[in-house]
C-alpha cells in the first residue's frame, strides 16, 4: 500500500472531513489556497494528500501517468485510489468523523480521482463530491457502486468552456452519464481555461451549504452549442469526410494557441458560407490530431489545404485575405 504524504488543516470547529486532491504536476499545497474562500468558517478538517508519482521536469506530483502511446497507467491509478481510500478511512477513524459525512473533491486529475473514490465498489460513499475540471482515465465511471445508492450522492462538476487540456465536451459527457443514472448533478461552466475561477469557488461554497442542509441540489447540463459552418474533423473521420468526399474539401489546419489562426478563422467561415454546395469546408486542430499534421507536412499554421478526389491538391500558407486564399487554392475568386 502506498503511504501518502498528507498535510492536514484541522480547526477545532471542524464537523467533518474534506479531502482535496491536487491535479497533475501540482502538490498537496496547490488547493490549500482555496480554503479561505471555500471554508472561511473552518467547518472542515481538510486532508491535502500528495500524489505518489513525481513529474519529470517539474517540482510537482501525479496520481498516475501515461505511457508512450498515451494510455493511462491503470495499475498506478488503482494503487493511488487504494491509498486515498485507506487514507480517508484512517483519518476519519483517528479524528472521530464518519466517512459517510466526508466531502471528497479535487481538480483535474485529482477531480477524476475524487469521483472514482466516491463511486468505487465496496467502499462507504462520502456525503458529496466536488469535481473541478475532472480528468478521467478511460471510461467515465471506472468502478461503480450500487446504482440505487448513488441517487443520493450530490456531485458538483465545474468546468471551463475554453479548457484545452480537458475538453468541456468530456465534462458534459461525464455529467450526462451521471444524470442518466439519476445522480443529483450540479453542472456549472465558466468562461475560462484549465483552472479554478473565483466564481466557481463561490458557487461551490453555496452548493456545500445546500448539501450540509441535507438537500440534493442539481443543475442540468446545457445543450451543446451549435457548430458553425466549418465542422471539426478528427483522424477517425478524416477518410470519410475529406478523402471520400464527392465535393472538393477545404481543410483549415489550426491550433487554439495560434493567433494568425484566429485571424483567418472568420475568413474560412465566410468561404464556407459563400461556397456552400460547391465545396465542403472543415478544420483540424493539429494539437488533437498530430498524425494528420505529420501526414500532410504541416510545418506552420494556419495552413489551408484543398483536397480533391482524395488527394491534397493545393496549399495556402499563413493568414491572408479571402481573395488571396481563394487564388492560392486555385478557386475562381469571388469579389
Amino acid at each position: 500500500m502506498i503511504d501518502l504524504h498528507t498535510e492536514v488543516v484541522a480547526p477545532p470547529s471542524a464537523k467533518r472531513i474534506l479531502m482535496l486532491i491536487h491535479g497533475f504536476g501540482a502538490d498537496e499545497r496547490d488547493l490549500a489556497g482555496l480554503l479561505p474562500y471555500l471554508d472561511p468558517e473552518g467547518a472542515y478538517c481538510v486532508l491535502l494528500p500528495r500524489g505518489p508519482e513525481g513529474v519529470a521536469g517539474t517540482p510537482g506530483y501525479a496520481w498516475y501517468q501515461w505511457d508512450s502511446s498515451g494510455a493511462p497507467d491503470i495499475a498506478r491509478f488503482t494503487e493511488s485510489l487504494d491509498a486515498l481510500d485507506a487514507l480517508l478511512d484512517i483519518e476519519c477513524e483517528a479524528r472521530g468523523f464518519e466517512r459517510s459525512e466526508a466531502i471528497v473533491g479535487g481538480f483535474s486529475q485529482g477531480g477524476g480521482m475524487a469521483l472514482a473514490l466516491a463511486l468505487r465498489s465496496g467502499a462507504t460513499m462520502p456525503k458529496a463530491v466536488l469535481a473541478m475540471s475532472p480528468a478521467i482515465p478511460g471510461p467515465p465511471l471506472p468502478v461503480l457502486v450500487d446504482p440505487e445508492s448513488i441517487k443520493a450522492l450530490p456531485i458538483l462538476i465545474e468546468h471551463g468552456t475554453e479548457d484545452e487540456i480537458v475538453k468541456v465536451a468530456n465534462a458534459r459527457s461525464l455529467a450526462r452519464d451521471l444524470e442518466s443514472r439519476l445522480v443529483p448533478v450540479t453542472y456549472l461552466e465558466f468562461p475560462m481555461g484549465h483552472g479554478v475561477a473565483i466564481e466557481g469557488i463561490e458557487a461551490a461554497r453555496a452548493w456545500l451549504a445546500e448539501v450540509e442542509a441535507g438537500q440534493l441540489p442539481s443543475v442540468p447540463v446545457p445543450d451543446d452549442p451549435q457548430e458553425g459552418p466549418v465542422r471539426s474533423v478528427t483522424t477517425a473521420l478524416f477518410a470519410r469526410e475529406v478523402l471520400q468526399s464527392e465535393l472538393p474539401v477545404i481543410v483549415d489546419f489550426w491550433a487554439p494557441w495560434c493567433q494568425p489562426c484566429r485571424q483567418v478563422s472568420p475568413i474560412v467561415e465566410q468561404i464556407a458560407v459563400m461556397r456552400a454546395g460547391a465545396y465542403k469546408v472543415v478544420k483540424i486542430n493539429i494539437d488533437e490530431e498530430p498524425s494528420l499534421a505529420e501526414q500532410f507536412g504541416v510545418q506552420s499554421i494556419p495552413m489551408i489545404a484543398l483536397f480533391r478526389n482524395g488527394r491534397l491538391e493545393r496549399v495556402c500558407q499563413g493568414a491572408k485575405p479571402r481573395p488571396q486564399i481563394e487564388a492560392d487554392l486555385g478557386m475562381l475568386v469571388i469579389p
